[in-house]
């Protein structure tokens, strides 16, 4: 469901600058740092480059860019 929200200029300013670099829509942008911080609330002892890392690793399971470890 999409809301309208009020935003400081300041964070989207910001959220703009960095989607630039990522090749990310100011929405979007906000949204992935939404994201990293709620994850890192829930988690405290991961670090930011453990969560990033988690983020990738999820969306190569769902695009089925895996491929199964073996032990040997």
């Amino acid at each position: 469901m999409a809301m309208s929200i009020k935003l400081s200029e300041e964070l989207v300013s910001e959220a703009r600058r960095a989607g630039v670099v990522y090749h990310r829509s100011t929405p979007k942008q906000i949204e992935y740092w939404s994201r990293i911080g709620k994850i890192s609330e829930e988690n405290p002892d991961l670090t930011y480059r453990f969560i990033k890392d988690l983020l990738v690793a999820q969306q190569e399971a769902e695009a089925g860019e895996t491929v199964p470890y073996e032990m040997g």
